[in-house]
Protein backbone atom coordinates (compact mmCIF):
# COMPACT_ATOMS: atom_id res chain seq x y z
CA UNK A 1 0.00 0.00 0.00
CA UNK A 2 1.36 3.41 -0.97
CA UNK A 3 2.19 5.68 1.96
CA UNK A 4 -0.46 8.20 0.91
CA UNK A 5 -3.19 5.54 0.68
CA UNK A 6 -5.53 4.54 3.46
CA UNK A 7 -7.65 1.42 3.91
CA UNK A 8 -11.44 1.53 3.60
CA UNK A 9 -13.56 -1.40 4.77
CA UNK A 10 -16.87 -1.55 2.91
CA UNK A 11 -19.26 -3.52 5.13
CA UNK A 12 -22.45 -5.04 3.71
CA UNK A 13 -24.74 -5.40 6.71
CA UNK A 14 -27.70 -7.53 5.60
CA UNK A 15 -27.89 -11.34 5.68
CA UNK A 16 -31.41 -11.88 4.31
CA UNK A 17 -32.10 -14.02 1.27
CA UNK A 18 -32.76 -11.93 -1.82
CA UNK A 19 -31.19 -8.89 -0.14
CA UNK A 20 -30.48 -5.68 -2.03
CA UNK A 21 -27.33 -5.02 0.00
CA UNK A 22 -24.84 -6.61 -2.43
CA UNK A 23 -26.21 -4.48 -5.29
CA UNK A 24 -25.69 -1.26 -3.32
CA UNK A 25 -22.33 -2.48 -2.00
CA UNK A 26 -21.12 -3.44 -5.49
CA UNK A 27 -22.00 0.01 -6.79
CA UNK A 28 -20.22 1.69 -3.87
CA UNK A 29 -17.24 -0.63 -4.30
CA UNK A 30 -16.88 0.60 -7.86
CA UNK A 31 -16.89 4.22 -6.66
CA UNK A 32 -14.24 3.51 -4.00
CA UNK A 33 -12.04 1.61 -6.44
CA UNK A 34 -11.83 4.74 -8.58
CA UNK A 35 -10.22 6.65 -5.71
CA UNK A 36 -6.41 6.30 -5.87
CA UNK A 37 -6.02 7.26 -2.21
CA UNK A 38 -8.20 4.36 -1.03
CA UNK A 39 -7.34 0.67 -0.69
CA UNK A 40 -10.53 -1.38 -0.40
CA UNK A 41 -11.49 -4.36 1.75
CA UNK A 42 -15.07 -5.52 1.06
CA UNK A 43 -16.67 -7.40 3.95
CA UNK A 44 -20.04 -9.15 3.78
CA UNK A 45 -21.52 -9.77 7.23
CA UNK A 46 -23.25 -12.83 5.75
CA UNK A 47 -19.80 -14.41 5.31
CA UNK A 48 -18.79 -13.95 8.96
CA UNK A 49 -19.24 -16.76 11.51
CA UNK A 50 -19.43 -14.77 14.70
CA UNK A 51 -20.58 -16.47 17.92
CA UNK A 52 -23.77 -15.25 19.57
CA UNK A 53 -22.11 -15.57 22.98
CA UNK A 54 -19.60 -12.79 23.50
CA UNK A 55 -16.88 -12.05 26.04
CA UNK A 56 -18.13 -10.32 29.14
CA UNK A 57 -16.41 -6.98 28.57
CA UNK A 58 -14.22 -5.27 25.98
CA UNK A 59 -10.69 -6.64 25.75
CA UNK A 60 -7.53 -5.16 24.20
CA UNK A 61 -7.30 -5.23 20.44
CA UNK A 62 -7.14 -8.76 19.05
CA UNK A 63 -7.43 -10.55 22.40
CA UNK A 64 -10.64 -12.42 21.63
CA UNK A 65 -11.51 -16.01 22.55
CA UNK A 66 -13.05 -16.86 19.18
CA UNK A 67 -10.81 -17.27 16.10
CA UNK A 68 -13.68 -15.96 13.95
CA UNK A 69 -13.88 -12.82 16.07
CA UNK A 70 -10.09 -12.43 15.90
CA UNK A 71 -10.21 -12.65 12.10
CA UNK A 72 -12.99 -10.04 11.97
CA UNK A 73 -11.11 -7.83 14.41
CA UNK A 74 -7.97 -8.00 12.28
CA UNK A 75 -9.81 -6.69 9.21
CA UNK A 76 -11.50 -3.89 11.14
CA UNK A 77 -8.27 -3.07 12.94
CA UNK A 78 -6.40 -2.78 9.64
CA UNK A 79 -8.94 -0.30 8.23
CA UNK A 80 -8.59 3.46 8.52
CA UNK A 81 -12.22 4.16 7.59
CA UNK A 82 -15.52 2.38 7.00
CA UNK A 83 -18.52 2.58 4.72
CA UNK A 84 -21.45 0.62 6.15
CA UNK A 85 -24.20 -0.49 3.77
CA UNK A 86 -27.35 -1.05 5.81
CA UNK A 87 -31.02 -1.72 5.18
CA UNK A 88 -33.81 -0.53 7.40
CA UNK A 89 -35.80 -3.39 8.88
CA UNK A 90 -38.82 -2.42 11.01
CA UNK A 91 -37.40 1.10 11.55
CA UNK A 92 -34.02 -0.28 12.64
CA UNK A 93 -30.85 -1.93 11.40
CA UNK A 94 -30.16 -5.69 11.12
CA UNK A 95 -29.33 -7.83 14.13
CA UNK A 96 -26.43 -9.43 12.24
CA UNK A 97 -24.85 -6.01 11.73
CA UNK A 98 -25.21 -5.17 15.43
CA UNK A 99 -23.63 -8.49 16.38
CA UNK A 100 -20.68 -7.78 14.11
CA UNK A 101 -20.23 -4.26 15.49
CA UNK A 102 -20.50 -5.37 19.12
CA UNK A 103 -18.21 -8.41 18.75
CA UNK A 104 -15.16 -6.15 18.86
CA UNK A 105 -14.36 -2.83 20.46
CA UNK A 106 -11.01 -0.99 20.29
CA UNK A 107 -10.59 -1.73 16.57
CA UNK A 108 -13.26 0.92 15.77
CA UNK A 109 -11.67 3.64 17.88
CA UNK A 110 -10.72 6.96 16.30
CA UNK A 111 -11.89 6.06 12.79
CA UNK A 112 -14.55 7.58 10.51
CA UNK A 113 -17.72 5.79 9.38
CA UNK A 114 -19.89 6.68 6.40
CA UNK A 115 -23.24 5.13 5.50
CA UNK A 116 -25.08 3.88 2.44
CA UNK A 117 -28.65 2.96 3.38
CA UNK A 118 -31.73 1.62 1.69
CA UNK A 119 -35.34 1.00 2.53
CA UNK A 120 -38.85 2.15 1.73
CA UNK A 121 -39.93 5.76 1.83
CA UNK A 122 -37.24 6.70 4.39
CA UNK A 123 -34.40 5.21 2.36
CA UNK A 124 -33.02 3.52 5.46
CA UNK A 125 -32.18 6.78 7.20
CA UNK A 126 -33.83 5.71 10.46
CA UNK A 127 -31.37 2.81 10.62
CA UNK A 128 -28.48 5.20 10.02
CA UNK A 129 -29.59 7.55 12.79
CA UNK A 130 -29.73 4.60 15.20
CA UNK A 131 -26.24 3.47 14.19
CA UNK A 132 -24.66 6.86 14.88
CA UNK A 133 -24.84 6.60 18.71
CA UNK A 134 -23.65 2.98 18.53
CA UNK A 135 -20.47 4.05 16.76
CA UNK A 136 -20.11 7.09 19.02
CA UNK A 137 -20.04 4.74 22.03
CA UNK A 138 -17.23 2.83 20.30
CA UNK A 139 -15.35 6.14 19.87
CA UNK A 140 -15.71 6.12 16.09
CA UNK A 141 -16.71 9.26 14.17
CA UNK A 142 -19.71 9.14 11.84
CA UNK A 143 -19.62 11.59 8.96
CA UNK A 144 -22.47 13.82 7.85
CA UNK A 145 -22.73 12.81 4.20
CA UNK A 146 -24.95 9.76 3.59
CA UNK A 147 -26.31 8.03 0.51
CA UNK A 148 -29.82 6.62 0.83
CA UNK A 149 -31.94 4.63 -1.61
CA UNK A 150 -35.64 5.29 -0.99
CA UNK A 151 -37.87 2.60 -2.48
CA UNK A 152 -34.66 0.86 -3.43
CA UNK A 153 -36.33 -1.62 -5.77
CA UNK A 154 -36.86 1.26 -8.21
CA UNK A 155 -33.31 2.66 -8.03
CA UNK A 156 -31.37 0.09 -10.09
CA UNK A 157 -32.06 -1.80 -13.29
CA UNK A 158 -31.86 -5.59 -13.64
CA UNK A 159 -28.12 -5.36 -14.29
CA UNK A 160 -27.39 -3.47 -11.06
CA UNK A 161 -26.96 -0.13 -12.83
CA UNK A 162 -28.42 2.89 -11.02
CA UNK A 163 -31.17 4.69 -12.90
CA UNK A 164 -30.04 8.10 -11.65
CA UNK A 165 -26.34 7.43 -12.07
CA UNK A 166 -25.06 10.99 -12.42
CA UNK A 167 -26.68 12.27 -9.24
CA UNK A 168 -25.66 9.18 -7.28
CA UNK A 169 -22.06 9.39 -8.46
CA UNK A 170 -21.92 13.01 -7.34
CA UNK A 171 -23.32 12.00 -3.94
CA UNK A 172 -20.77 9.21 -3.64
CA UNK A 173 -17.93 11.61 -4.47
CA UNK A 174 -19.14 14.01 -1.78
CA UNK A 175 -19.33 11.22 0.80
CA UNK A 176 -15.90 9.85 -0.11
CA UNK A 177 -14.32 13.31 -0.09
CA UNK A 178 -15.48 13.80 3.49
CA UNK A 179 -14.49 10.26 4.48
CA UNK A 180 -11.03 10.85 2.99
CA UNK A 181 -10.54 14.04 5.01
CA UNK A 182 -11.50 12.35 8.26
CA UNK A 183 -9.53 9.17 7.53
CA UNK A 184 -6.31 11.09 6.98
CA UNK A 185 -6.81 13.42 9.92
CA UNK A 186 -7.69 10.63 12.33
CA UNK A 187 -4.91 8.32 11.14
CA UNK A 188 -2.40 11.07 11.83
CA UNK A 189 -3.93 11.59 15.27
CA UNK A 190 -3.85 7.86 16.06
CA UNK A 191 -0.21 7.67 14.98
CA UNK A 192 0.93 10.64 17.05
CA UNK A 193 -1.27 10.72 20.15
CA UNK A 194 -2.80 8.30 22.63
CA UNK A 195 -6.57 8.27 22.68
CA UNK A 196 -7.69 10.10 25.87
CA UNK A 197 -9.32 8.30 28.74
CA UNK A 198 -8.78 4.68 27.63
Amino acid sequence: MASDQFRVALICGSVREGRFGPTAASWMQNRIEQRPEMKLDTIDVADLSLPLTQQAKPVPSGEYDSPDVRAWAARVGAADAFVVVTPEYNHGYPAALKLAIDSINPEWRGKPVGFVSYGGISGGLRAVEQLRPVFAELRAVTIRETISFAQFWTCFDDNGIPRNAQALEAAADTLLDELSWWARALRQARNTMDYPGV
